[in-house]
């Protein structure tokens, strides 16, 4: 990812919050032709000690557990919030439009989980972050049918190796900071949040 240095996070929490606030992510590693193959898909995020580490998994025929097992390092990306900067924020008019944004981008080692129940402790997890009321229900399905719906599935977990987030959010321009700002507050969902951004990073009162 290109990473300008006025766009790097200072702060790892930044990432964290990032992640778990869009936890919906995009696993790409190469096939077996060195193409790169995406997967979208939610993903647990756990702080264990200095580690942190992804949890997720796909369905059984998706290849992309076996190009893991192959080849385990591969990169995680998430995708924050996302507006249109327009050249209307600076008092001069020589200037283009442009777009903010926020993401992280996660460099990591793969280690696949296909026992029955590491798997159910994996959804066990994804069902805390997203609904946890659907945890008695999956508990009434059954021995049965929960094995048969585990048996679909290849977990895996994620070992996070390298972490990089991007906050682009026109920081290097000060002069248009209040306008953008103003602006994005009356916007679209995604706009108002990088107004609360904005003056999450200090660059607002």
């Amino acid at each position: 990812m290109y990473q300008p240095p006025q766009f790097i996070a200072k702060e790892q929490a930044h990432a964290l919050e990032l992640m778990r606030t869009y936890p919906f992510a995009s696993l790409i590693c190469n096939d077996d032709a060195g193409f790169p193959y995406v997967t979208h898909l939610p993903l647990h995020i756990e702080e264990r000690a200095d580690q942190l580490v992804l949890l997720g998994h796909v369905a059984k025929p998706n290849q992309h557990w076996q190009y893991l097992a192959k080849r385990p390092e591969a990169l995680v990306t998430f995708m924050g919030p996302y507006g249109y900067l327009s050249p209307q924020i600076y008092p001069d008019l020589v200037r283009v439009p442009s777009w903010n944004y926020l993401t992280v981008h996660a460099r990591v080692t793969a280690t696949l989980i296909d026992d029955t129940l590491a798997k159910d402790r994996l959804l066990k997890k994804l069902i805390g972050d997203h609904e946890p009321a659907y945890a008695k229900q999956w508990m009434g399905l059954g021995t049965e049918y929960q094995h048969k719906m585990l048996s679909g599935i290849v977990g895996f977990e994620l070992a996070v190796t390298q972490l990089n987030c991007k906050l682009k959010m026109n920081q290097h321009r000060p002069e248009s900071h209040l306008k953008l700002h103003a602006m994005y507050e009356a916007g679209n969902e995604n706009e108002r949040t990088l107004a609360s951004w904005m003056v999450k990073l200090g660059m607002v009162g």
